[in-house]
């Protein structure tokens, strides 16, 4: 039954789309009553000033995002495409009720813990939204609109600027140290929201450059049932014709294909690195997120 969903889910991307985005949203809001909002914790963005609004008049952090947010998704309407607007107005919508209904008790009151812990749920929160073609910030949209007007001002270069402001704007609000652990907090959720995009480096990419490689190719089709890729290189110091033979393969196969390089030619130079997501045949289904 379980494989049965699977295999729906992969042939319905506008409902894994949205199932990412869910559970996005639930990951991510329960940062906010768990860790940052009892910690005055400002992640950056339009939350990070409905945060700072929070501290200073008591406002419902959630509420106060989507108010903020709504009339810049009506600004970049007609900038961004209509899919992407509906997604990322029914993530910033769902986003901001998670934060105000979700009525969890602070795990800490430890602001370092706080911000460590509430970071990685805010990142891998967002980085499901991200994989479900969806964003909760209306300045996400204004930066690609500040980007198509003036091309030399990158939409990360506008992002981290609107980060420093709230975060300076939090220094003066609430303190020096309350700006330095939001700092910790939007590096470390970075660096989430990149783990979740990029996959988690479970497979690796074989590089072998040998004198055997159909003996190696061989053996690798038959026994690991991998795929191999020969290409032309050129030893720069000889000047001799080499074949580069590239597999990607599981963790676990590492071992069989060391073996099997081994066996056949002992003069054999090859590297293994991560890759951090693998597509296609044998791995997971060549999709557009």
């Amino acid at each position: 039954m379980f494989r049965s969903v699977l295999a729906a889910l992969k042939k319905h991307e506008p409902l894994r789309a949205y199932l990412f985005i869910v559970a996005g949203c639930i990951v991510g809001g329960a940062a906010y009553p768990l860790f940052l909002v009892p910690n005055n914790i400002a992640p950056g963005g339009l939350t990070g000033i409905a945060t700072i609004l929070n501290y200073l008049f008591n406002l419902p952090v959630g509420i106060t995002s989507m108010v903020l947010n709504l009339p810049l998704f009506l600004i970049g309407y007609k900038a961004m495409g209509r899919v992407f607007v509906f997604r990322s107005l029914v993530a910033t919508i769902l986003f901001s009720v998670c934060i105000d209904l979700i009525q969890l008790p602070p795990l800490t009151d430890d602001v370092l813990l706080g911000s460590v812990y509430g970071a990685i749920l805010l990142g891998v929160g967002l980085g499901l939204i991200l994989r479900g073609g969806a964003t909760t910030g209306g300045s996400d949209m204004i930066a690609r609109m500040v980007h198509k007007r003036f091309p030399v001002i990158t939409v990360g270069t506008f992002l981290f600027l609107v980060d420093c402001m709230v975060i300076l704007a939090a220094a003066f609000t609430m303190s020096a140290k309350a700006a330095l652990y939001a700092l910790i907090c939007i590096f470390i959720s970075a660096k989430a929201v990149d783990l979740v995009l990029a996959g988690f480096g479970s497979s690796k990419a074989c590089f072998i450059i040998t004198n055997q490689a159909d003996a190696v190719s061989r053996r690798i089709l038959d026994e690991l049932e991998r795929g191999v890729t020969s290409l032309s290189g050129t030893g720069m110091y000889s000047g001799e014709g080499r074949t580069v033979l590239i597999s990607v393969v599981s963790q676990r196969e590492v071992m069989d294909v060391k073996r099997i390089v081994r066996d056949e030619d002992k003069k054999a130079f090859m590297f293994i690195t991560d890759t951090h997501e693998t597509l296609g045949e044998g791995f997971e289904d060549l999709k557009t997120d």
